[in-house]
């Protein structure tokens, strides 16, 4: 991959699946990191393996984001003049599955929060430095889902939609200020996201799904290219413009079709 061009990261949603994969493969290319979420112990029993296994220096903030005042201090780290964070990796999220009018209206609120409204306010955060200094970046870890309707899934497509549209303008924002954004379409992937959120797995098959380690490498690997937008896993790339392309009243009946079978 060559040099990597940041020295230090904040990685949300760092305790497990691909943000654990990311803060990972930075820690092995020597990138020191703030590393969020809410699971103090698992963010601890990772950060101290990192130090012993990589010499990096890591900080542990154990935050739940959906918690206004929780966000406020990420939002302080990030912005702390003396502590500059060259890299924010927004991939904390979290979805439901169940029917829109019958899933409780709190899950869904924190759903849009933690994958829409969390991102906007950090990357607002630690953006005016980046630019004040000609570089930095910003790795937006999106979904597929982007780009469908998603029955079953509805706050979790739309709020992944809000944070891809997002990420593409930010990228022509910011990216002449010496700032690159890349935001990551994720397909399905083995992290344990989907069990936290009640999908059932064992009717897909094994070639559909990525490893976070796959996810996490192709995701960086993006970002050092300095590319507005990456799909990790060949088939998925494969799908990806073709979805772009498809009459919206063609794809609300392939994904009619799929949610009936």
């Amino acid at each position: 991959m060559g040099e990597f061009p940041y020295r230090t990261a904040m990685v949300t949603g760092a305790s497990g699946g691909i943000g654990e994969a990311l803060a990972r493969q930075l820690a092995a290319r020597g990138v020191d990191m703030v590393l969020v979420a809410r699971r103090a112990d698992r963010l601890k029993q990772l950060a101290d393996e990192l130090r012993e296994r990589h010499g990096v220096h890591v900080d542990v903030l154990a935050l739940d984001l959906t918690d206004d005042e929780s966000c406020a201090e990420a939002e302080r780290r990030l912005a702390d003049p003396h502590r500059p964070v060259e890299l924010l990796v927004n991939n904390a999220g979290s979805s439901g599955s169940g029917l829109f009018a019958e899933l409780p209206l709190r899950r869904e609120l924190q759903t849009a929060v933690l994958n829409a409204v969390v991102p906007l306010r950090l990357t607002h955060a630690v953006l005016p430095a980046m630019i004040a200094r000609g570089a930095g970046g910003v790795l937006n870890i999106s979904s597929m889902s982007a780009l469908l309707p998603r029955p079953r899934s509805a706050t979790y497509g739309a709020s992944k939609a809000f944070l891809s549209s997002l990420g593409e303008t930010l990228a022509m924002e910011a990216g002449p200020h010496g700032v690159q954004v890349t935001t990551v379409h994720t397909g399905l992937t083995r992290s344990g996201f989907h069990q936290a959120a009640g999908v059932r797995t064992d009717a897909l098959p094994d070639m559909a799904w990525l490893t976070p380690e796959q996810v996490a490498e192709e995701s960086l690997a993006a970002l050092v290219a300095r590319r507005p937008a990456v799909v990790p896993g060949r088939g998925y790339r494969l799908r990806y413009p073709v979805l772009r392309v498809l009459p919206r009243w063609l794809l609300r009946r392939i994904v009619r079709r799929e949610h009936q079978a």
